[in-house]
């Protein structure tokens, strides 16, 4: 996975932490939402400020493996606008968007 293979040096780990809990509290604010592709991979769109090397997929897992209540509520929100479920097979595989969710593509 792109976001562990990178070296972890405290900056990279800084600026990455400080990115997620940007995600974390626009998904909670509503400025960012989750966008569900057409064969059911994920983007975030509305994410503000730096990213650094943290893209979509890996925040989604960072979120999800901290049960993030602001995930699971913007996922829900997406879902239902969507009519699409995340599937866990196509996010396992790689499918991401660069662009917010207009377009997609692996690798």
């Amino acid at each position: 996975m792109p976001c562990t293979s990178i070296p972890m040096t405290d900056r990279v780990k800084a600026t990455q932490e400080a990115a997620l809990d940007r995600l974390r509290k626009a998904l909670g604010a509503g400025t960012a939402s989750v966008v569900i592709g057409p064969t059911g991979g994920i983007a975030f769109k509305g994410w503000p400020g730096e990213r650094g090397t943290l893209f979509d997929l890996c925040a989604y897992r960072k979120l999800l493996a901290s049960n993030s209540p602001e995930l699971r509520r913007a996922l829900a929100k997406a879902e239902a606008l969507s009519g699409r479920k995340v599937n866990q097979a196509t996010v396992a595989a790689g499918v991401h968007s660069h662009d917010g969710g207009a377009t997609w593509g692996k690798g």
